[in-house]
């Protein structure tokens, strides 16, 4: 099939690059003509697994290309995926859709034969028949342009993975020829037997605000363990084990630290509280809502880890290294990072604070240039006082601390995400201190 993609983030540029993968032909578009050139250069300006060498092999056959001219993606395709970003609004609750209308308003009055809009982002319920509304208006082809919602449901850091071999899809239709065209497109990965839900639109796009505030919901609920841990001298780690075998809970996402970050969860759970409130279901409004008070607390639970580690040693002007800068491992994205947040109230607490991250330096100091950053991760610990472990990287787990005990000042270790085994650490001569676990 001709697809465009038109917005080329973090959800648009993995999606362009795995449907030319998937053998169709593809034309991104974005306002950015910085960005744009890039892309066609085959440069890939966000860090994913995988990304920049299909973003290069396919640019290279001509498979795929990007423009700033959403005139050219009407022209060129049968298929429009719309990926730009909703962030959440002024009001703090609910999604900012503006760039979605934004690119339907520009895209519908090119559109002069029957085609489909494909809606890749996250959105309020009730979205999409808005959207169906305004394309037909504007669009000189009218009736004969189907609008379908498509949620994504990408990990950064795994998203051509996700995008190649979802674990589902969801496709909001309202009619027959909205399902054809989403089965053709997708035909690759039904066939590998991924499946496939088709809705109606209201349904699908529940369904990713559901999916995304239930994992942020898990998280929260075992940091709530982590800190009654905290206050008992029991072990989180073990609790985790414990529920994890139950086929009813599984451990998956069920990690304790300072909670959820990124471009997603933070928004969706409050868009999707924010929607329980509007459609009158206040007791899972407020059940949301607890969920997210304790995510938003866990900057100040850290904080107070760390003042306990450090006994009679104040944390002002303590030489402090922050390993993390990202909002998880496996990318760059720094968007409401609790990793960032952490080192941005140690700053303000008095520590001289350095942050290392393998990925994210030079996305994190365009957001805090406030703070000092360190490429390399053993130079990061020269003359520290303390080490707070802030993002889950296999670069931490895996270092090696006898290696590096002697570099810092004193060798302390405060793993705010419950991540390395602490014994090695130990015996390698560290004092490691772990949320939710007895200190040792």
């Amino acid at each position: 099939m001709r697809v465009s993609v038109i917005g080329c983030g973090h959800l648009g540029i993995p999606h362009a690059a795995a449907m030319a993968e998937l053998g169709h032909e593809v034309i991104g578009v974005d306002v950015d003509p910085a960005k744009v050139d890039r892309l066609n250069a085959g440069e890939c300006p966000i860090f994913e697994a995988g990304l920049p060498e299909l973003l290069a092999r396919h640019t290279a056959s001509g498979r795929l290309r990007f423009t700033t001219s959403i005139r050219e993606a009407a022209t060129f395709a049968e298929l429009h995926f719309i990926g730009v970003g909703t962030p959440i609004d002024a009001d703090g609750r609910s999604y900012d859709t503006a760039q979605v209308f934004g690119a339907i308003r520009q895209l519908a009055p090119h559109l002069d034969r029957p085609c489909t809009i494909v809606g890749k982002s996250t959105v309020t319920v009730g979205t999409t028949s808005q959207v169906t509304a305004l394309a037909r208006r504007l669009a000189p082809a009218g009736d004969a342009v189907e609008v379908v919602w498509n949620p994504e449901f990408l990990r950064e850091g795994h998203a051509v993975q996700d995008t190649l071999r979802p674990d589902r899809l969801i496709a909001g239709v309202t009619s027959a020829e909205g399902e054809k065209a989403i089965r053709a497109v997708y035909a690759d990965i039904i066939d590998a037997g991924v499946p496939i839900f088709i809705t109606d639109p209201q349904t699908a796009e529940l369904a990713k605000g559901a999916a995304n505030t239930y994992l942020g919901l898990k998280i929260s609920f075992i940091n709530a363990v982590a800190d009654m841990c905290q206050s008992a001298g029991a072990d989180v780690s073990q609790i985790v084990e414990i529920l994890g075998v139950d086929p009813r809970i599984g451990s998956g996402g069920m990690n304790p630290g300072i909670g959820y970050g990124g471009g997603c969860l933070p928004k969706d759970v409050r868009a999707f509280t924010a929607s329980a409130r509007q459609l009158g279901a206040d007791q899972a409004a407020s059940l949301l809502r607890a969920a997210e008070e304790i995510n938003e607390n866990r900057t100040g639970t850290a904080v107070g880890l760390i003042a306990q580690a450090l006994g009679d040693h104040p944390l002002k002007g303590s030489r402090t290294t922050v390993w993390g800068a990202a909002f998880k491992p496996g990318t760059n994205d720094v968007r409401e990072s609790p990793a960032l947040a952490l080192a941005q109230a140690l700053q303000q607490a008095g520590a001289i604070v350095t942050v290392h991250d393998p990925q994210a330096v030079p996305t994190a100091m365009v957001r805090n240039p406030e703070l000092d950053y360190c490429e390399d991760l053993a130079d990061s610990l020269d003359g520290a006082d303390l080490v707070v472990l802030a993002t889950e990287w296999p670069e931490y787990r895996q270092a090696d601390p006898q290696a590096l005990a002697a570099r810092p000042a004193t060798a302390l270790l405060i793993d705010c995400r419950t991540t390395v085994d602490p014994e090695p650490w130990r015996t390698a001569g560290w004092t490691v201190h772990q949320l939710g676990r007895p200190g040792k």
